[in-house]
């Protein structure tokens, strides 16, 4: 029996305080990653726009368009137009007030396939994104698209085991975390390259636990005091990373992904065959006191 195969295409890119600068050089990028065989390509979170998480501005808030809206319509247009499947990460305006950190997910005719709504907010120096985010509310999804059955996550959800066995169990092939995430001015060397490896090691666990490919799609460049790490990365189900992109360029990167690994891999570490869902009751609570 042939191997099911697909072609990720991953776009790390710099971004600059020109929104439809940013929207054209990515259009410009994708037309590469489509010309080079990538059939499911996905763009870093919030790639429309510097991080502009960074700070607390209500001027931030006219960024946000509603999805589908003018920035979905293109792409859809685009999906179409090169036959690939876009995953792109827009500040979405739902209502008056209400705002999200969203992934729009089109199929290759240029369907629009859903939309995936950011649970996982953080608020950290640097990153103040419950001023701006509602969290999701969507729930996780596995959206079925020509290539493949993918699921999509974003940045702050990579930290967490639950979203991605959930999306996994719902039949996902490929994870795609779309991220920004960097070191600030101030951080040392040696906790960026611990901190770097944290974020790689935390991912590549999510595929060894579910059997799945995991895609990560950092951006890259500095950003106020901000120095984004890039280093968007692919692993197989075993944890092996198959591609590493460097810290401080752009680039544009297409992987083939043999589906069968995911078969072989399930087998031979069967963990959702052996996992005891009757003792796992105690995660539902916050914290188990004594």
């Amino acid at each position: 029996m042939e191997h099911r195969k697909i072609k990720a295409g991953l776009i790390q890119m710099t971004c600059s305080s020109d929104k439809q600068a940013n929207i054209d050089k990515a259009i410009g990028l994708i037309r590469i990653s489509a010309a080079q065989g990538a059939q499911i390509i996905c763009l870093q979170e919030l790639f429309a726009s510097t991080y502009f998480c960074w700070e607390e501005n209500y001027d931030h808030f006219l960024l946000a368009e509603p999805v589908p809206g003018s920035v979905t319509n293109s792409f859809m247009n685009l999906a179409k137009e090169l036959n690939v499947v876009i995953l792109a990460s827009l500040f979405e305006k739902r209502t008056r007030g209400i705002f999200h950190n969203t992934v729009a997910v089109l199929d290759a005719d240029g369907t629009f396939l859903g939309k995936y709504r950011k649970n996982h907010i953080p608020d950290d120096p640097g990153y103040y994104e419950k001023f701006y985010f509602t969290p999701g509310d969507t729930g996780y999804s596995v959206f079925c698209t020509k290539y493949g059955r993918i699921g999509v996550l974003i940045c702050w959800d990579q930290w967490y085991p639950e979203p991605a066995r959930i999306t996994s169990l719902m039949g996902a092939e490929v994870l795609f975390y779309p991220t920004a995430i960097g070191w600030s001015d101030s951080t040392e060397e040696s906790t960026r390259r611990q901190q770097y490896h944290a974020w790689q090691t935390m991912q590549k666990s999510h595929a060894i636990a579910n059997g799945v490919f995991v895609v990560a799609v950092n951006r890259t460049g500095k950003e106020g005091n901000m120095n984004f790490w890039g280093g968007s990365f692919i692993t197989n189900p075993y944890g092996e990373v198959l591609y590493e992109a460097t810290h401080d360029q752009e680039e544009i990167h297409v992987e083939e992904l043999d589906l069968e690994t995911i078969d072989e891999a399930r087998v031979h570490w069967p963990f959702l065959r052996d996992r005891r869902i009757d003792t796992y009751g105690p995660m539902m609570n916050r914290y188990i006191d004594d």
